[in-house]
């Protein structure tokens, strides 16, 4: 399959011309977009024909309708449904390769949180790891950049019983974000990372159908790079919705950046001593 076959011909607005959607089970903490506003955040508070509210990674929150094909999960617009209760089945694993315990039912979320630097990252981390954190009832959020972390963990007020992990991207030795990640890190802020220049990149290549990530020379925006050297007539933004949906498990993610992941998750979520008589 050439890449012309695979991108250059599809039709970019056929999904939002459809009027049936895929019914999407809302849990707390799931990432979602507004299709209408463009306003990305994790779900706090969902009645299922009624209304959603979203938060963003600053904790700000918008409430909408919550209407069918409004909302963006994944890359696709959706249909938001009320979890159903689990039907019996076998032992089964998550994509991360965790046991799945069928959970299904919100929980209230940890006062510990992960924060990541973008929305794409969010994606790729519930798509591989979202079973783990609905059952651990951890919410992940964008912050939309390493730069003003510092003073964003500080106004966090990390302790032993609101533990903060920290995602970064390109986190080598010499860099801006591990210069970042020295000021911010601490008993009870945990920053882990991969080295390569965007999430896109802890892709293996072969998931996605390509031979390699290309080389984008500096000084020239990545993301729109990557598109044009490997020949793609398609935005960043719709071919990062056909990565993401190429990406089944964690077997199609780079080692690094699972083991960042499984790492910070390990860390808020683990139990914190009780304070000696």
């Amino acid at each position: 399959m050439t890449n012309h076959d695979r991108w250059g011909d599809a039709d970019i607005l056929e999904t939002f011309r459809k009027r049936e959607y895929p019914d999407l089970e809302v849990i707390h903490g799931m990432p979602l977009k507004h299709t209408g506003s463009s306003f990305s955040g994790t779900v706090v508070e969902f009645a299922e024909g009624d209304r959603i509210v979203l938060a963003d990674g600053s904790g700000h929150t918008e409430t909408f309708a919550a209407r069918d094909g409004a909302f963006m999960h994944n890359g696709r617009r959706v249909a938001l449904r009320a979890p159903a209760a689990a039907p019996e089945r076998a032992p089964s694993f998550t994509a991360s390769g965790s046991l799945d315990t069928g959970r299904t039912s919100a929980r209230v979320a940890r006062a510990s949180r992960i924060w990541v630097e973008g929305w794409h990252d969010a994606e790729l981390i519930e798509k591989v790891w979202g079973d783990d954190l609905r059952e651990a009832a951890v919410v992940v959020e964008p912050t939309h950049g390493a730069d003003d972390l510092p003073a964003a963990v500080a106004a966090f007020q990390p302790g032993p019983k609101q533990r903060l992990g920290v995602l970064l991207d390109h986190l080598v030795d010499g860099s801006k974000e591990s210069r970042i990640a020295a000021m911010i890190a601490g008993d009870d802020v945990l920053v882990c990372g991969h080295p390569y220049v965007d999430i896109w990149q802890a892709i293996k290549p072969d998931a996605i159908g390509i031979d390699a990530w290309p080389e984008v020379p500096h000084g020239r925006p990545w993301k729109d790079g990557v598109v044009q050297e490997l020949g793609f007539a398609v935005s960043p933004g719709r071919f990062w919705s056909e990565a993401l949906e190429s990406v089944s498990s964690y077997r199609d993610i780079e080692s690094p950046l699972v083991n960042a992941v499984e790492q910070l998750i390990d860390f808020v979520t683990a139990e914190t001593p009780s304070a000696a008589p």
